[in-house]
């Protein structure tokens, strides 16, 4: 998936100019039902309250209503890309009065309300931009994706939870990546930690030890110190070509000197896959999100390799205002997901190190879409 046009300054994706123009058609219609529907049990609904009978009606036309802008949500997540969460409602309690009470004082029934009685006129103006779009190209490639961003972005605000909620989501899933990144970072340590004790620590004592023996054998039998002396070489060396590969599975030097898109391109021509990479990530982005993205496609090309039955991927990184979006894809036999302590659920804690969010796509029979959205600001 590669990014259409400029991006929004949430860092959102705008999206993609045919499936605007299809939104904008296809909304049409369906906004004259809701807005007629809803409209028509409303008023009867009030006009017949004295009687009793208006409370059945008015029961219908909310329930109606949360058809409606559910359908809404799932509309606008398949024509826009954009995932709109459920907002929570007012427990309705038993009885028809009861429930009738609870959707009259519940805030999200009146905000369900007010966007199907905006969407109405909303909807005119985008058939007829839709329409104008069909028939100067030109402007629907620069004009669709922003009219989209802004309906998308009217209905997160109301359509979605109310703002306190988004904030207690946020901070709930700040607090959980703060937590997974602290034992993402021990775990990180404890490798670190062991590859020098099993390597180099290893190699350096026995660079000691043979030095030791040479020097107490240096005037008695200079042959066997040769020997030792070369065998304290060969240590040395290997223990310098271990702390260097220790080093750039710690952050490789080609990504601080040359950035992304030459480390991810030398990764991509090691792979036994095929492998296509396009970056595009200017400005470049601060070096924990380089990192994070660079082992994040080496690990899941590793993965591709053992796992995956692929003869081809894709790494496609690009920066989306304040962040770079990562996506790997392979034609392989697909089934991959996140499991608790899997590799991909490393990625989620590596990712989640900065704020990060990886999402897996991965239907049976494949293709498969690992996609990272790395924030640059935290």
């Amino acid at each position: 998936m590669t990014p259409v046009g400029k991006q929004k300054r949430s860092g959102r994706p705008r999206p993609h100019p045919a499936r605007t123009i299809g939104f904008m058609l296809g909304s049409f219609p369906l906004r004259i039902i809701e807005f007629v529907v809803v409209f028509v049990l409303l008023v009867l609904g009030v006009a017949m309250t004295m009687a009793w009978v208006g409370i059945p009606l008015l029961l219908g036309a909310t329930s109606l209503l949360k058809v409606f802008t559910d359908r809404e949500r799932t509309w606008i997540r398949t024509m826009l890309g954009v995932h709109i969460a459920p907002p929570e409602r007012l427990y309705a309690g038993d009885g028809m009065l009861r429930m009738w009470q609870a959707r009259l004082l519940d805030p999200v029934t009146w905000r369900d309300l007010g966007y199907v009685v905006i969407a109405l006129p909303l909807g005119i103006a985008e058939l007829a931009l839709g329409i104008l779009s069909i028939c100067v190209p030109p402007v629907a490639i620069w004009l669709t994706p922003w009219i989209g961003s802004l309906h998308a972005n009217l209905a997160v605000s109301m359509l979605g939870p109310n703002r306190t909620r988004r904030l207690e989501a946020h901070t709930e899933h700040l607090q959980s990546s703060r937590a997974r990144g602290v034992d993402a970072a021990e775990a990180e340590r404890r490798r670190i930690e062991r590859d020098l004790h099993d390597g180099a620590q290893q190699r350096l004592v026995a660079v000691a030890i043979d030095l030791g023996r040479a020097k107490s054998k240096f005037h008695n039998s200079p042959e066997e110190v040769r020997g030792l002396i070369e065998e304290a070489h060969s240590n040395a060396k290997l223990a310098v070509s271990e702390l260097r590969d220790l080093a750039r599975g710690i952050y490789p030097a080609v990504l601080g000197d040359r950035g992304l898109d030459a480390a991810l391109s030398a990764q991509a021509a090691r792979s036994p896959v095929h492998v296509d990479v396009t970056v595009d990530v200017d400005p470049r982005p601060p070096p924990a999100v380089e990192s994070t993205a660079y082992f994040i496609v080496c690990e899941t090309l590793t993965n591709v390799a053992k796992h995956s039955g692929a003869s081809n991927a894709a790494v496609r990184v690009w920066r989306a205002d304040d962040t770079v979006v990562v996506e790997i894809t392979d034609n392989g036999h697909g089934g991959a997901e996140i499991r608790p302590g899997g590799g991909l659920a490393g990625l989620a804690d590596r990712a989640a190190t900065i704020d990060g969010v990886i999402t897996v796509v991965s239907p049976t029979d494949g293709p498969t879409v690992v996609r990272a959205d790395l924030p640059c600001t935290w």
